[in-house]
């Protein structure tokens, strides 16, 4: 989770398939640990999305991504239109003193109802969400059970303030040590920040540089692995949304050559994708207790270790269904 500067959170169960892919013997309990005692936190940082990161990183990328949030809240359909012209200020105010504790949306909307009631409660939480630094607390997000979506501010959770100068030399430099070697453009899709060029720019004395078959620049750290092209890589199951698949802009590099759009996941959302060989050659969910595998064709023995780990994947996730594949022409 730190060395990846945070992990997809959208789905309460996704970090702890994510972390069972990464860390040998990884055990869900030792999240819910964390959330507990609230070394670790769930909020929305890269790309405006939830994340599971820990307390430090907590206080040092949010205010980094405040211009992230400060354009969702722009450019919302709903809600931007009926903001124009509210002063926001004495809302926040009353946002950041209500949520000094635990509320959920429907207690904060109504709260705010009550103390303006000639704007938009909807509309004026939404715009809370986006400027405050909102952390959902436990019971969201543990392993055995969850609950709706309840928050409270960073301070208010974790009794300190937001980092006051944080660097983003040093998340990049953290990014490139999980995701590297990248371009501009892959730092960017992970964060969805702008102007980053001037970033790498000043931190290239400590980089190495590459170009990929396209002639791009990547960036990387010069004590990176780099493991040559034939080294074995594990099956993997990753979760629906994993940092892999989106901390990049060009995903080819996880791609079998013709297989796009031949894994397009059937009833939309839900699927997660198994890596082959390091690139993604089937998708996956559970439906009831059963593991659905929609996958490419593949060799005997890549197609049995796939079986294989999603039986460990089944025991896992503490399902007793059986494992249901399917070969995708």
């Amino acid at each position: 989770m730190h060395l990846l500067v945070g992990l997809q959170a959208q789905v309460p169960r996704d970090p702890y398939v994510a972390l069972r892919a990464r860390v040998e013997g990884f055990a869900p309990p030792e999240l819910e640990e964390a959330l507990l005692d609230r070394t670790a936190v769930r909020i929305g940082v890269m790309r405006g999305t939830i994340h599971l990161v820990t307390a430090d990183d907590c206080i040092q990328l949010r205010p980094l991504v405040q211009p992230v949030l400060d354009a969702e809240l722009r450019r919302h359909r709903d809600f931007a239109p009926l903001l124009v012209g509210v002063d926001l200020g004495p809302v926040l105010d009353a946002g950041r003193r209500l949520l000094e504790q635990p509320l959920s949306g429907p207690q904060l909307r109504a709260a705010l109802a009550e103390r303006f009631p000639a704007h938009d409660a909807a509309a004026l939480a939404y715009a809370c969400r986006c400027v405050l630094p909102l952390v959902q607390v436990p019971p969201r997000g543990l392993w055995r059970r969850s609950a709706q979506v309840t928050v409270a501010t960073v301070e208010g959770w974790l009794g300190r303030p937001l980092d006051a100068a944080p660097s983003l030399d040093d998340v990049i430099l953290r990014y490139l040590g999980a995701f590297g070697p990248a371009a501009v453009a892959d730092a960017a899709t992970w964060s969805r920040l702008t102007g980053l060029r001037e970033v790498f720019e000043r931190l290239r004395p400590q980089l190495v540089t590459f170009r990929d078959e396209r002639g791009r620049e990547l960036f990387d750290l010069p004590d990176a692995p780099r493991p040559a092209p034939d080294t074995p890589a594990p099956v993997r199951f990753l979760p629906e949304y994993d940092n892999l698949l989106l901390s990049h802009a060009d995903r080819s590099r996880f791609a079998r050559p013709g297989a796009s759009g031949r894994l397009t996941p059937p009833g939309g959302l839900g699927w997660g994708t198994v890596l082959v060989d390091g690139v993604v050659s089937a998708i996956w969910r559970l439906e009831e207790d059963d593991l659905v595998l929609r996958h490419l064709p593949l060799p005997k023995r890549s197609l049995a270790s796939v079986a294989a780990e999603a039986r460990r994947l089944l025991r896992f996730l503490e399902a007793d269904g059986e494992l249901r594949p399917t070969e995708v022409d």
